[in-house]
C-alpha cells in the first residue's frame, strides 16, 4: 500500500543516561532498518537525555552501516508479483525494474499527492528517489518515506519543461550530475492526480 511505517520509542533508552547504548538496542534498531521500516525516532533520548548528539550519531551510524549492507536488488528480484495493480502501483514497479536494470544513480518522480513516490518508496529500489512536488505541504509529507528526498519544484504546464525543472533541482542539490542515467516517471497531462504514465530513462547531460 506504500503506507510509511515509523518505528519508535525507547530505542536507545540507555543513551538518556548513559553516552553509549546496549548491546540489545543495537540490535533492536538493526532489526528495524533490516525488516525495513520507513523511519525511525528518538524521543525521550533526545527530548530531555544527557547526550542528545551521541544518541542521534548512533543512531545513524546504526542505520547506515546496515542499509550498506543490505542487497535490495536481489530483494526486489525475489519480491511476490503484484496482483491486480492500478496503473500507479505497475508503473511504479516497472520503474524500479527499469532503474534496477540501467544501475541508475536515481528515480526522478513528479507527483501532485505523493503517492508515486511512496508506491516507489515500498519496493526499495536501492537507489535514491526524488520526489519533485509543487506542493510544499506533500513534500513535507514525503519527508518520511524511505529513501525519497523530496524537492519542492515550480508548476508548469509542459512535461518537458518539468522533466528539465525536476533534474535542474535534482543537480542544484547534487543527487545527480550530468554523466549518471536516471528514469523519470510522471503524469501526462500533467497536474491529474493518481494519473501516473509515463516512464522514461535517460542520461542526464544528454537530456
Amino acid at each position: 500500500s506504500g503506507k510509511q511505517v515509523i518505528t519508535a520509542t525507547q530505542m536507545l533508552d540507555s543513551m538518556i543516561n548513559h553516552p553509549r547504548p546496549t548491546r540489545a538496542e543495537t540490535t533492536d534498531v538493526a532489526n528495524a532498518i533490516y525488516q525495513g521500516t520507513s523511519a525511525i525516532m528518538l524521543s525521550g533520548e533526545t527530548a530531555a537525555g544527557m547526550y542528545p548528539v551521541e544518541a542521534l550519531r548512533t543512531m545513524v551510524k546504526i542505520a547506515v552501516r546496515i542499509e550498506q549492507s543490505i542487497d535490495y536488488a536481489e530483494n526486489f528480484r525475489k519480491s511476490k508479483r503484484i496482483e491486480d495493480p492500478d496503473v500507479t502501483t505497475a508503473i511504479s514497479h516497472a520503474t524500479c525494474m527499469t532503474a534496477l536494470d540501467l544501475k541508475a544513480k536515481a528515480i526522478l518522480t513528479v507527483t501532485v499527492t505523493g503517492r508515486t513516490p511512496k508506491m516507489i518508496s515500498k519496493y526499495r529500489p536501492g537507489c535514491l528517489i526524488a520526489g519533485c512536488c509543487v506542493s510544499e505541504q506533500v513534500c513535507r509529507q514525503l519527508s518520511l518515506a524511505w529513501g525519497v528526498q523530496p524537492m519542492l519544484v515550480k508548476e508548469e504546464y509542459s512535461s518537458e519543461i518539468l522533466c528539465l525543472r525536476a533534474i535542474e533541482a535534482a543537480k542544484k542539490y547534487k543527487f545527480v550530475d550530468d554523466s549518471d542515467t536516471i528514469v523519470f516517471t510522471a503524469g501526462v497531462p500533467l497536474g491529474k492526480p493518481g494519473g501516473t504514465n509515463l516512464i522514461r530513462a535517460c542520461v542526464v547531460g544528454d537530456f
